[in-house]
């Protein structure tokens, strides 16, 4: 290998039998492999913790037991093992619309993401990174209040500042590139929900609640009590005016909920009954305000535009599928956010979102509605769309936050936990819908 400049050249040309093989490295001294035979057991060293790794985990004998397979790689390969932080995404500032503004840092711990994560990787029976993310959440450093911020960095860092790095430009020249991400100081009432609903499922697999987590828990469930009449920025980090959001207050009724099933279960009944009260004046709220005349949940209570993410009504079970606002509302989002088959999350025009610019579809709202349609007995139209998703993966089973329903080209930073994680959700709905 030659150094030229910034750049490393390197050319050979392999002959029938030969091996060769090229290790790069920036430690000092330097970490790689220094022959053939340590290299090749390196590669094999590798190949088989994978492979071992994936062996643990319970997949469905079909076609589509590929992607599941896969999913489960990217979202373990996504979490940070000395601390258990699971990342949204592995890059910064790749364009979701080429040539705009909305090009984000997503190499940190969401709580949201991470908590919806655990979803994917309990339905697959993949527990040990479970174990480690609840470490990882009785480990962080909370708010005076004892809130969780809505991320951190896969260290607990808390402050996530964004800064714009002027000199660099990112993919095709795409600019600006960022570094942090100014979300983290945002108000996103959805956050309390996202740990509940996690740590619940945890809870039911194992009927057991460790005991220095309990606090953190307890923490969440009062935080969403005192907030869930304020308004706040949104699931989808919205940076216009706070809005009174339905996904917000949903999952502030998941939060109340949970944690009255948690305090249940922990023999605290007074706990329980008050938690379980307030949950039920935030569900009574919700179906006054957030749902319009024709019966179909909105974005959020001061509008009738519509938002995938109210999708989530039947799968956190706030209302039953065989509910009608639960059907109209999937039906009306699978018809009126629907671009060439797949779903927006919302309508840029119809929403203040403080950004300029058209975005593209939302894969994880698409497998979001694959899930709803499965719910409400719609098991063709669940199919049919999930098809479609799958047919646009990358060639290694990869996707990316958005998709071009037009090209089929990935948007978005990439490989996105939120996308896969919502693939296993959808897959599994088909699969057991008897496909």
């Amino acid at each position: 290998m030659g150094i030229e400049g910034s750049d490393a050249h390197a050319r050979h040309t392999l002959r029938e039998g030969e091996h060769r093989f090229c290790s790069i490295s920036w430690d000092t001294p330097l970490g790689g492999p220094w022959t053939l035979a340590e290299a090749d057991a390196r590669i094999t060293r590798t190949a088989h913790y994978w492979r071992e790794w994936l062996a643990a985990g319970s997949y469905p004998d079909h076609p589509w037991r590929a992607y599941l397979q896969r999913s489960a790689l990217v979202l373990k390969g996504l979490t940070y093992a000395p601390t258990g932080a699971m990342v949204a995404a592995l890059t910064t500032s790749l364009p979701e619309t080429p040539g705009g503004e909305r090009n984000w840092d997503y190499r940190y711990c969401w709580m949201r993401d991470a908590s919806f994560t655990l979803w994917g990787l309990h339905a697959l029976g993949l527990d040990w990174e479970a174990n480690d993310f609840m470490e990882y959440l009785a480990d962080l450093q909370r708010n005076k209040d004892g809130s969780l911020q809505i991320m951190y960095g896969i260290g607990g860092e808390r402050n996530l500042r964004e800064t714009t790095l002027r000199q660099l430009k990112g993919y095709e020249g795409a600019r600006p590139v960022r570094k942090g991400n100014g979300a983290y100081a945002q108000r996103q009432n959805d956050v309390y929900g996202a740990v509940l609903d996690s740590v619940y499922l945890h809870t039911k697999r194992h009927d057991h609640i460790p005991d220095r987590l309990w606090p953190v828990l307890a923490d969440q469930v009062e935080g969403a009590r005192r907030v869930w009449r304020k308004p706040d920025q949104g699931i989808w980090e919205a940076r216009g005016a706070p809005q009174h959001y339905v996904s917000s207050k949903l999952m502030c009724w998941v939060a109340l909920d949970r944690g009255a099933r948690l305090a249940e279960l922990r023999g605290e009944a007074d706990l329980a009954k008050r938690w379980q009260g307030c949950a039920d004046e935030v569900r009574d709220d919700i179906l006054a305000h957030g749902v319009d005349g024709r019966g179909v949940f909105v974005q959020h209570y001061d509008t009738v535009a519509l938002d995938a993410s109210t999708l989530l009504v039947p799968l956190v079970r706030f209302l039953p599928p065989e509910d009608q606002r639960v059907r109209a509302t999937v039906l009306a989002i699978a018809d009126e956010l629907n671009d060439h088959g797949l779903i927006l999350r919302y309508r840029v025009d119809q929403t203040d979102d403080g950004l300029h610019g058209e975005e593209g579809t939302f894969l994880i709202c698409s497998f979001w509605l694959v899930s709803a349609l499965s719910e409400i007995g719609e098991a063709d139209r669940a199919r049919e769309l999930c098809e479609q998703l799958l047919a646009h993966a990358s060639p290694l089973h990869l996707y990316a936050e958005e998709l071009d329903a037009r090209s089929g080209r990935h948007l978005g930073n990439f490989p996105q936990a939120f996308t896969h994680l919502a693939l296993i959700n959808a897959v599994t709905h088909v699969i057991e819908g008897g496909f």
